[in-house]
């Protein structure tokens, strides 16, 4: 059943609340990867890092097993990660949901993508998600993996259905990803965005380019420019493909990408996929590094 109209509002001032009595790591003097920040005029509150878990579409996180899959979940709960995403499209929404069980609703944001290709009906889709992930409802909700310059037209239906579950109170802000430079050209002018996911890193490795060639260099002046525009916008934005997908095996890469991402191009947060707790501990020192 969907929550209470109160119990819903409350969501975001309570990961707050938590951090004020010390529940999370925070630092009043510089921005850490457990420190809150809001995403853009949404009001929802997150991590600055978060736990991702579509490696290979989720495949490298659901070979774990739900039992180990749920100890890294825990781990990184109590390393002070609060913001959790997953995907339709991916393996994990199931196990995801098993994982953070144990944790209050409350303490964590959860951020899912529907694939909008599905002719069946959008609302029912969203219900089934939320069923899938053992959840009352989700923190941000995406339209996965929009390629095209006519994705804003393609996806009308998908966008009436997302805000109808907001008055539903089943999400509580929505947004989309975005794959290649005719789709994120038209991110900054949309006014029904409210977050963006956008492909960030200081190599331009796995980003978005003229045809959307995932093997060839991206444009990464142009995706900075847009990121900056989303921004500058009010919208939130979140960063995926920091380590490019798995491309950058040595650490001084994976910290300055961490640093480009926030520094340079000034993403809000971002989302690393780990498959073991040293990959964890990893990505936090990188994201307290980028700010220090």
């Amino acid at each position: 059943m969907p929550i209470s109209r109160r119990e819903f509002l409350k969501t975001s001032v309570a990961a707050g609340a938590l951090a004020s009595m010390g529940s999370l790591p925070l630092h009043a003097d510089r921005a850490t990867a457990s420190s809150l920040v809001t995403l853009g005029k949404s009001g929802v509150k997150v991590t600055r890092l978060a736990f991702g878990t579509g490696s290979n579409n989720g495949h490298v996180q659901s070979a774990l097993g739900q039992k180990e899959f749920s100890r890294l979940v825990a781990y990184a709960y109590e390393r002070g990660i609060r913001f959790f995403e997953t995907s339709e499209s991916y393996t994990t929404p199931a196990m995801l949901g098993e994982a953070l069980k144990p944790f209050p609703r409350e303490s964590y944001q959860l951020m899912s993508k529907v694939t909008t290709e599905d002719e069946g009906d959008p609302l029912k889709k969203l219900d089934e998600l939320r069923r899938t992930s053992q959840t009352d409802y989700f923190d941000i909700m995406l339209l996965h993996c929009q390629e095209t310059g006519t994705w804003l037209a393609d996806t009308k239906r998908w966008q009436d259905a997302i805000l109808e579950a907001q008055h539903r109170q089943t999400i509580r802000t929505h947004g989309a990803s975005v794959h290649g430079l005719t789709a994120l050209r038209k991110v900054p002018a949309t006014k029904w965005l409210e977050i963006a996911m956008i492909r960030v890193n200081h190599k331009g490795t796995k980003m978005d380019n003229e045809n959307d060639d995932w093997n060839a260099p991206g444009n990464v002046p142009e995706v900075v420019t847009h990121v900056q525009q989303a921004r500058a916008g009010g919208m939130g934005v979140v960063s995926m493909k920091l380590i490019g997908e798995g491309a950058f095996t040595n650490r001084g890469d994976r910290q300055q990408a961490m640093r480009f991402a926030f520094r340079n191009a000034g993403v809000d947060c971002v989302t690393v996929g780990y498959k073991n707790t040293a990959e964890i501990d990893e990505a936090i020192d990188n994201v307290n590094l980028a700010f220090a």
